[in-house]
Order: structure tokens, then C-alpha cells, then sequence
């Protein structure tokens, strides 16, 4: 079971991670919803396509960009579609 924990609160954890260049993409259903607010920061990754990024939001504090998603993966990518990652002093542990 993986975990994606970030001030003490736990943003998501799953069984069914996917691996993918180091990073343990979580599924849809095991994020906690409450502690992500939508960002406008795009970027493009040549075979996985254009990631969307999420600040999360604990308390008063706020990570900016910590969380991506390929809500539209190049076909190569297609089985993290809507799953989430993480960066940015996000810790993921077993």
C-alpha cells in the first residue's frame, strides 16, 4: 500500500500505484479530493502528452504544483490517465 503524505495528512493511498520514470501515479479513487485546488500550470512531456498540476492545500499551508495528472496521455501513457503523482516535498512511502 503506498502513501502520499504532506504535513502530516494523508493525500492519497492505493495498493494499485502505477510506476512510471520513478514516480508512483495514484489512481483517481484514492485521492483525497479536499486537498487539491486546480492550477493553471500545463506542462508537455514528448510521449505522455500535457500534464495539469494541482496546489495542495493543508490548513494554511499550500505547495504549489505539487500534484500532476494527464487528464488526455498519448496513447503510450493511456494507463495513467487521471492518475496522480507527486513532487515538491510530497513524501511517497510504503
Amino acid at each position: 500500500m503506498m502513501k502520499a503524505i504532506w504535513k502530516d495528512q494523508i493525500l492519497a493511498e492505493s495498493g494499485r500505484t502505477i510506476v512510471i520514470e520513478g514516480n508512483h501515479y495514484f489512481p483517481p479513487d484514492s485521492i483525497r479530493r479536499e486537498f487539491f485546488v486546480r492550477s493553471d500550470t500545463k506542462t508537455t512531456c514528448p510521449w505522455k502528452g500535457v500534464a495539469s498540476y494541482f496546489h495542495i492545500s493543508v490548513g494554511n499551508d499550500r505547495n504549489n504544483d505539487s500534484a500532476w495528472t494527464y487528464p488526455e496521455p498519448k496513447p503510450a501513457a493511456a494507463e495513467i490517465k487521471d492518475h496522480v503523482a507527486f513532487w515538491k516535498g510530497v513524501e511517497v512511502v510504503s
